[in-house]
Order: structure tokens, then C-alpha cells, then sequence
């Protein structure tokens, strides 16, 4: 899921109080940063502008991003750089082992830019860095965010052949908004991504963007067909314009709206929702190793 806006190329458009957060400080984020400069590591939550890496980093947990920092295709609402991407760094597995390793990372989650050059997608780099995170740190849970690898089921298996604790895919915006928000992507490819996944064994997970035009009954059928699908776990957060030459956000929805998202999730069966306007894919993404479910009734009784 895309991640929102630094205070240098922020659109001309005033955020509700709910979507302000604080700038990042402290050491633990200090650290993580030096230890990333360090390893020449990658991750989405500077290359997204996520609103969240001051909290995360902050209690020393990153969300690394392989094969590159260049994607090759070129989604309306992502701040990742969009060209021709370097070659495939075949070291990068290990050195991001041994970052997760100095940083004593409990739960770490890995995603990537789309590599559509690669005939294999970039998912045996994929494999080969969960099998170098799990040798290195064997207690450390692993969470997964792939792209949809052209559907390619073959690359697909790749990634859960090497058994991740979690697989997400993440289906971004309803149906009707998919070729405007993701160009080269396709809804129901997505949808199969995830089912292809379940079959294999997986604990799935996909995440939303609400604010870019979609509508009510258009959230709750993504939902329905998520869980059709074999979702376990949804993310639902507010889409926020990287820069001004992305996407404009349609509308801020208001928290008590994600709040219904997620009583409707739970509802359709889904086993984990986590919604609300800061909500990110990563964001506390070591609880969606479980069910939410009987938290989720236990705090409305």
C-alpha cells in the first residue's frame, strides 16, 4: 500500500487531524537508520514516505524492500521511482540478514519493487532471502509482500515454497478504480495471486486504499471477494498523494467509517482486519500472525 507524503513534497491540501503524525526522532530510529545507510539496504518505508517509519523505526522495526528501489511499472498512487532498475544484486539476501540480525528484529517484513524485466519475476531473489533471514534468525517471524509476478503461478510457489509465516498481495483499490490507480496490474490477477497462494498453504493477506473514489458497497465487495478468494487478513488505511504528480486524494474518510470497514470484515469471516486512516500494510504487521477476531468482539461487548 502506498505510503504518504514528506513535508517537502506534500500536496497543497490540508489533512485532518487524525492523519498527523510526528516527524521522526530518537535514537532506536536513529540507529535503524544508520544501520540501513550502512548495509545499502532498501526499504519502503523511505522509499513510500510512509507517515508510520517515525513509530516503527523508532521501536527498531523496518520493513525492508528487495531488488532494487526502481520499479518497472508505474501505479498512480506510488512514491517508489518508476525506470529502468539496476541489475539484481545477488549479495542483497544475505546483507539483509544480517541488518534484521543487528537490529534484533522479532517480526520483519519484506517486500519488493515489480522487477517485470526478470523472467522469473525476481521471486527466486525472494526465495533466497527468506531462506537467508531464517538461517541467520531463526526465531525472527517473516511476513512477505509480493508483487503478482505477472501471475506466473511458477514464481508464485517460489515464494511459498520457502514457508514465510504470512504472503500478502495487496489488491490496493476496488475493481472499478484498478486501471486508473494501478495501470499494469490487473484486479481479478490479484485476487488469483491470493488464492494460488491459500491453496498453497499460506496465511494470506492483502490491504486496501480508501480516498480515491470508490464507494461503499465497492469496499465491502472487495472484502467479500478477498475472503472468496482465501484472504485471512486485511489492511484498509487513507491513501494520501505522494507528490503532485500523482493521484489526487478524492475525499478523507472519517475514522468511524474505518471502523465499520472493519465490523463488516469481520462479519464476511475474515480472520485479522486492521482499519484506520494510518493503517499500512506493515503497520503492526506481527499481529496478523493471529486471529483478530476475538479481540476485535471482546472490545465491543
Amino acid at each position: 500500500m502506498s505510503c504518504g507524503p514528506v513535508a517537502s513534497d506534500r500536496p497543497r491540501y490540508k489533512k485532518p487531524d487524525w492523519l498527523r503524525v510526528k516527524l521522526p526522532t530518537g535514537e532506536n530510529y536513529k540507529h535503524v537508520r544508520s544501520l540501513v545507510d550502512k548495509y545499502d539496504l532498501h526499504t519502503i518505508c523511505q522509499s513510500g514516505n510512509c507517515p508510520n517509519m517515525g513509530e516503527c523505526w523508532g521501536e527498531g522495526t523496518a520493513t525492508f524492500m528487495i531488488l532494487g528501489n526502481t520499479c518497472t511499472r508505474s501505479c498512480g498512487f506510488c512514491a517508489v521511482a518508476t525506470g529502468r532498475p539496476d541489475p539484481v544484486d545477488w549479495d542483497e539476501p544475505q546483507r539483509v540478514a544480517e541488518a534484521i540480525n543487528l537490529m534484533k528484529v522479532k517480526h520483519a517484513v519484506l517486500t519488493s519493487v515489480d522487477r517485470d524485466e526478470l523472467k522469473d519475476g525476481g521471486s527466486i531473489i525472494w526465495a533466497n532471502t527468506v531462506k537467508a533471514v531464517r538461517a541467520l534468525n531463526p526465531e525472527t517471524t517473516l511476513e512477505t509482500l509480493i508483487p503478482d509476478f505477472k501471475g506466473e503461478t511458477e514464481n508464485i510457489l517460489r515464494v511459498a515454497e520457502v514457508h514465510p509465516d504470512v504472503v500478502s498481495h495487496n489488491i490496493e483499490t476496488v475493481e472499478r478504480l484498478t486501471r486508473k490507480v494501478r495501470i499494469q496490474a490487473k484486479y481479478h490477477r490479484s485476487m488469483e495471486v491470493i488464492r494460488t497462494l491459500k491453496e498453497a498453504g499460506m496465511r494470506t493477506k492483502s490491504g486496501i486504499m480508501l480516498g480515491l473514489g470508490e464507494a461503499r458497497e465497492e469496499v465491502i465487495q472487495t472484502m467479500q471477494d478477498l475472503y472468496d478468494n482465501g484472504c485471512d487478513v486485511v489492511t484498509i488505511g487513507q491513501y494520501l498523494q505522494p507528490t503532485a504528480k500523482h493521484l489526487e486524494v478524492n475525499r478523507f474518510v472519517h475514522p468511524d467509517e474505518f471502523a465499520e470497514y472493519q465490523k463488516v470484515g469481520y462479519e464476511i469471516g475474515l480472520d485479522h482486519v486492521e482499519s484506520g486512516p494510518l493503517v499500512r500494510s506493515s503497520y503492526h504487521s506481527e499481529k496478523h500472525l493471529y486471529s483478530g477476531r476475538e479481540a476485535y468482539y471482546a472490545s465491543q461487548a
